[in-house]
């Protein structure tokens, strides 16, 4: 499918294309046959990235990696990003920073103990909306067992009327989640081993709150689940 076609279209081909695969057949399709070139992993480098980031990694190396650099993340998340860039040999992890334009209403560095919105508007959304300009489709690690808006999610889904995103682990459980990391022996977070399950933003996480919730730790008692890169509706695939 060439790029024309796909923006002729308005992408319902390749969502269209796309229908019933996940996990590696969703990607090998995506990142040879429809997007070569086109495609991108927004990863956090987070408690489950490693098992996207390997299968990504066995299909093409080269395919670029965005990591949201907030300036806010934990040493241990910047660590675990370098071990995994090595381990899996990625070649094109790029670092976005906060949107320099907006960064100046959080001079002190504290705008998350006010406003965690607005926060997470300046450090990832913007940032993020910008870098994927030049892409037509990114890779999420989300997964329906994380619950929330999340708890239907599809695995290709179009986000906005001119990018899809795929979600190759929507199906997936914890379980498999686990045995993946023991099959292939990928490390994981050094977070992961004191109990944190989802990991964001040092100021905003904290260990799981209620059991069987994953991401209970995230932005505990604020009523906020999301920071707002996954703002559309999604669309079954």
């Amino acid at each position: 499918m060439t790029e024309a076609a796909i923006t002729e279209h308005r992408f319902d081909a390749a969502l269209q294309a796309l229908s019933g695969y996940d996990d590696v057949e969703l990607l090998s399709k995506a990142m040879g046959e429809i997007f070569p070139d086109r495609i991108s992993v927004v990863s956090a480098f987070g408690a489950e990235s490693a098992v996207v980031l390997d299968m990504v990694a066995r299909i093409d190396r080269k395919i670029p990696i965005l990591f949201v650099d907030t300036g806010k993340h934990f040493k241990e998340t910047l660590e675990y990003r370098d071990m995994l860039i090595d381990r899996l040999r990625l070649e094109d992890v790029r670092s976005i920073g906060p949107a320099q334009d907006k960064i100046a209403g959080d001079q002190t560095g504290l705008l998350h103990q006010t406003n965690t919105d607005a926060c997470c508007e300046i450090r990832k959304v913007i940032p993020l909306e910008e870098a994927l300009s030049e892409f037509d489709c990114w890779i999420t690690g989300r997964k329906r067992f994380q619950g929330g808006s999340r708890s239907t999610l599809a695995t290709a889904e179009a986000d906005g009327p001119t990018r899809l995103k795929l979600n190759p682990l929507a199906n997936w459980s914890p379980a498999r989640i686990d045995a993946y990391f023991d099959n292939y022996g990928l490390p994981r977070h050094p977070l992961w081993f004191k109990g944190y399950a989802s990991i964001g933003c040092g100021p905003c996480t904290g260990l799981p709150t209620e059991a069987g919730d994953s991401r209970s730790g995230r932005w505990s008692g604020l009523g906020k689940t999301e920071c707002g890169i996954h703002r559309y509706g999604s669309q079954a695939a």
